[in-house]
């Protein structure tokens, strides 16, 4: 049994290319949606309202929209990060083609 798996993995050093699920640009994107999640949460964070007083920066806008906006758009933008995949840009290969006869 230990034979087989060095075999595999003999075959797998020279023979062909191994191939990742997710590429180096995937890694980058997902980078950067992680990035607009911090941002996003971030802009949510502030002072909260602390015994009698009344804190008015609650209601400011960074808070209630552009910050779970920029983070509501990093989730949606990670998961096209996860499933991106890049285009081969190699030409086709016709060998079923009937029309060189």
């Amino acid at each position: 049994m230990a034979t087989q798996e060095k075999k595999v993995q003999n075959e797998n050093k020279g023979g062909g290319k191994v191939s990742y699920p997710l590429g180096k640009i995937n890694f980058i994107l997902m980078g950067i949606c992680l990035l607009l999640i911090i941002i996003g949460f971030w802009l949510m964070t502030g002072d909260a309202n602390v015994g009698d007083k009344f804190n008015n920066n609650i209601f400011e806008a960074s808070r209630i929209t552009t910050g779970p906006i920029i983070a509501f758009l990093g989730f949606v933008l990670m998961a096209f990060a996860i499933i991106y995949r890049k285009k081969d840009n190699k030409p086709a290969d016709n060998t079923d083609n009937t029309d060189n006869e």
